[in-house]
C-alpha cells in the first residue's frame, strides 16, 4: 500500500514520525455511471467557468473560500494555506486520553492504519500502542488532513496504531423532530419477548457478511450481456413490515430464528408470554392426555371393586350355609 500522508504524533515530549494508509477500500462499492436514457451515451461533468461559459482546464483550477451570508468567492493560492498557523499541519497532537465508549459511534469516520516511517520510531510506537492496550484508553487530538484541521482518535487494533478521522461536535445534528410525539409504553413481558429474540439471533456468519446485492447486480449485467433472464438463487420470502400484534410477532420470530438453526422451536419461548389461546389449548392437551392415561387405572379399579363384591357375597353365602349344617347334625343327633 502506498501511504496517503506523512507526520508525527506528538505524545507529550516523545514524537513518532508515522506514515497513514487508507484503512477502507471504496472502490469495491456498487457504484452506476450516469448514461442519457435516449441513446445510452455516457453523461459527464465538465468544469465550465460560469462567467466565460468555456471549459476549463486542470491546470487553471484553484480554490476559493466563499464567507457565510455573502455571494462573493475569495480566491486562496497554496501559498496562503501553507502560510497558516496551525501546529497541526504536520503534527497531530494528542489532547487527552479517554475511555473508547466516551466516543459517539456517529462521530466516526474515514480510517487510516499508521506505520512507522523511519527505524526510530518503532521504540516510541510500540510504547505508545502498548501503554493504549493497558491502559484501555484511546488518544484524542487534532490533524490538518487534506487542507482541513480534523478531529482524531488514536487506538491500538491487533498490533497496530489506527486513526480514526472523527466528526466536529458541531457537525451532529440534534435530534429534534426524530423521537416520537407520544411516549410508547411496553409490557415486562413484551421486553421479555424481545431479550429472548435477541439471544435467538446467535452470532453473524460468512454469509451474513457477504454483499449479495452486489452479486445480484453482476448477474442482472451478465445476463443483458448474454441476452437471457438473470437467475437468482430461491430464498426465504420476507415478512410484510406491518405488525398487528407484538407479542405474536416476537413469538413467530423466536420460533423461526430457532427453527433456521435447527433446534427446537419452542425451546427457550419466553415464559408468561403466550397468548390465552395457546394456554387454553395447552391446557385442554393436558387434560385430555391425563384423562386418556387415567382410563385404563378406571377399569382396572372398576374391575377389582365387581371382584370384591363377588368375594364378599360368596363369603356371606358359605357362612350362612355353615350354622345351617351344624344345625341339621345336631337335629339328627337327637332324632336318633
Amino acid at each position: 500500500m502506498r501511504p496517503t500522508a506523512k507526520f508525527s504524533i506528538s505524545f507529550g515530549l516523545v514524537t513518532i514520525p508515522v506514515a497513514a494508509y487508507n484503512a477502507t477500500d471504496s472502490s469495491t462499492s456498487v457504484s452506476f455511471a450516469r448514461i442519457h436514457t435516449a441513446d445510452g451515451g455516457r453523461v459527464r461533468n465538465q468544469p465550465v467557468c460560469s462567467l466565460e461559459g468555456i471549459e476549463i482546464p486542470p491546470d487553471e483550477i484553484g480554490r476559493g473560500y466563499k464567507p457565510e451570508g455573502g455571494d462573493t468567492v475569495v480566491p486562496l493560492s497554496d501559498d496562503d494555506l501553507d502560510a497558516l498557523p496551525l501546529p497541526t499541519a504536520k503534527t497531530l497532537t494528542i489532547l487527552a486520553f479517554v475511555a473508547g465508549g466516551d466516543i459517539d459511534p456517529l462521530q466516526m469516520g474515514k480510517g487510516y492504519y499508521l506505520g512507522v516511517d523511519s527505524p526510530a520510531a518503532a521504540k516510541p510506537y510500540v510504547l505508545l500502542r502498548e501503554a493504549m492496550e493497558r491502559h484501555r484508553r484511546v488518544g484524542l487530538g487534532k490533524i490538518a488532513l487534506h487542507g482541513r484541521e480534523q478531529l482524531a482518535m488514536i487506538r491500538p487494533m491487533e498490533g497496530v496504531l489506527v486513526m480514526q478521522v472523527l466528526l466536529w461536535p458541531h457537525q451532529i445534528r440534534p435530534m429534534d423532530g426524530v423521537l416520537p410525539e407520544r411516549p410508547a409504553e411496553v409490557a415486562r413481558n413484551e421486553v421479555s419477548a424481545a431479550e429472548a429474540l435477541m439471544d435467538s439471533f446467535g452470532e453473524l456468519s460468512e454469509d451474513d457478511l457477504h454483499d449479495h446485492y452486489r452479486e445480484a447486480l453482476e448477474e442482472i449485467v451478465a445476463a443483458k450481456l448474454a441476452h437471457r433472464e438473470p437467475a437468482f438463487p430461491e430464498g426465504e420470502e420476507q415478512p410484510a413490515g406491518q405488525v398487528m400484534d407484538l407479542m405474536a410477532a416476537l413469538q413467530d420470530s423466536v420460533r423461526a430464528a430457532r427453527k433456521s438453526r435447527g433446534e427446537e422451536a419452542d425451546e427457550g419461548a419466553p415464559r408468561g408470554a403466550g397468548t390465552g389461546r395457546t394456554a387454553k389449548k395447552s391446557t385442554a392437551g393436558k387434560t385430555a392426555k391425563t384423562a386418556a392415561e387415567a382410563k385404563p387405572g378406571a377399569k382396572k379399579s372398576a374391575a377389582a371393586k365387581s371382584t370384591a363384591k363377588k368375594t364378599a357375597a360368596t363369603k356371606a353365602a358359605a357362612k350362612k350355609a355353615a350354622p345351617a349344617k351344624k344345625t341339621a347334625g345336631r337335629g339328627g343327633r337327637r332324632a336318633g
